[in-house]
């Protein structure tokens, strides 16, 4: 999966500055962001403040490792039958 190259950080900033009035056209002229990105950024992180966002990231990657696991022990189940 390709990596973003603002942060969850950075891209709350940029939401933030979308509240206070600017256009998401300006926005997505400045920081060289499509318009599709910038409302998917906006349906995810949408009113979010940093700390909840950093919530959010450890929450997903603590479900990949737990969808890695029942994954494994699925596969553990079918080869001993």
């Amino acid at each position: 999966m390709k990596r973003s190259r603002f942060s969850d950080e950075q891209i709350i900033g940029i939401l933030k500055e979308h509240q206070a009035g600017l256009s998401a056209a300006d926005l997505c002229r400045k920081y060289g962001v499509s318009d599709a990105t910038f409302y998917k950024w906006r349906s995810k992180f949408g009113g979010m403040e940093v700390p909840e966002a950093k919530r959010l990231k450890a929450l997903e990657e603590e479900n990949g490792k737990l969808k890695r696991l029942l994954a494994d022990a699925m596969l553990d189940v079918s080869t001993l039958k």
